[in-house]
């Protein structure tokens, strides 16, 4: 899951710089073929993770929703974030020159790619972050609140919850433009992606640094948040576990407890946890060197392109605590064997 409009503050850098991952032919391949590979990787993922979300009854729940909700996010960035930072670079190397769109920011063409693909870059990234924060709210309810876990929980509200961050989203990314007339978008040398930027002055003027400043806010309040929900439901299934322990011990049962399918899957949703925010530390670091006026170039490139390998990791992960959804994709992918098994 990639990517976070927190993130696109860079400042502008020459075209000539030299940065790590393309200094030479041999590194631009490599860049490109990574580029590529990401672009399956996410793709294939994703596409079985809604394959078996939609096509599954027992998935049809409002984690099930909320995990489809996920992987159409990283699905986009998949279909038209990367790419278009694929065709930038491939059309470098064969033309020996970069297309002219990635020389001027979105106020200085009629048309420039990145005033498309800039908020849906930061928009699903908005979208991962705050799914993640309500499968961590829907998981903790199941945790800390068994009984009412129906009631709280449905897939209608979840629906409507979907929408909302959808909407949400999508507006906290194109905000910088519309209340600004002072930030535009432009295809960054460094990071190798479209990034939001300053027009034609030369220095952030307050109310544009201030505007922008709503996506590390947004992005550092809900992951926080996510974070301290998950260390609770954890330290309550822990407390749950001793407590089943002492319970069996003098055969005593009772049914105020989660099931057994609720702290896994909150184990998941903490694993998913874990992943992105590791994914997103550098992006973390590079924020704050960046306020304090360093570029970081080479640095950025890595901080940008690790988070974006966070839309892949989804399906590894559920693939890996959940057997449920590991069996429904397993017989997904090998139709065949399944029919064998079936006959025999």
């Amino acid at each position: 899951m990639i990517k976070t409009g927190s993130t696109m503050m860079l400042d502008r850098a020459e075209p000539a710089h030299c940065t790590v991952c393309c200094c030479t032919l041999a590194n631009k391949i490599l860049m490109v073929l990574f580029m590529v590979l990401l672009i399956f990787a996410t793709l294939f993922g994703n596409l079985v993770t809604l394959a078996v979300v939609v096509g599954t009854k027992h998935f049809h729940t409002s984690q099930g929703y909320l995990k489809a909700s996920l992987a159409v996010a990283d699905l986009a960035v998949g279909m038209f974030v990367v790419p278009l930072s694929v065709y930038a670079e491939v059309h470098l190397m064969v033309a020996e020159s970069a297309p002219e769109w990635t020389s001027n920011n979105s106020q200085l063409v009629n048309f420039h790619p990145c005033n498309i693909i800039g908020p849906i870059f930061a928009g699903c990234t908005f979208v991962s972050i705050t799914t993640i924060f309500l499968l961590t709210i829907e998981r903790s309810i199941a945790v800390l609140r068994p009984l009412h876990k129906d009631s709280f929980i449905t897939r209608k509200r979840t629906t409507i919850l979907i929408f909302l961050s959808w909407v949400g989203s999508f507006f906290l990314a194109v905000s910088p433009m519309v209340f600004s007339s002072e930030i535009a978008l432009e295809y960054n040398s460094c990071s190798r992606m479209c990034n939001y930027a300053l027009g034609t002055i030369g220095e952030f003027p307050s109310q544009a640094w201030n505007i922008l400043l709503l996506f590390p806010a947004f992005d550092f309040t809900l992951l926080g948040s996510t974070v301290v929900i998950n260390i609770i439901s954890l330290s309550s299934i822990r407390q749950h576990s001793k407590h089943r322990k002492t319970l069996a011990e003098t055969e005593i049962q009772t049914t105020s407890n989660p099931t057994f399918s609720d702290i896994k899957a909150a184990k998941t949703i903490g694993t998913l946890t874990v992943a992105f925010t590791a994914s997103f530390t550098p992006i973390a670091v590079f924020v704050v060197g960046n306020v304090l006026g360093n570029k970081w170039c080479n640095f950025s490139f890595f901080a940008f392109w690790i988070l974006a390998t966070n839309s892949c990791w989804n399906v590894i992960i559920y693939s890996v605590r959940d057997q449920k959804f590991r069996l429904c994709a397993h017989k997904l992918l090998m139709p065949s064997q399944r029919q064998n098994t079936t006959k025999t």
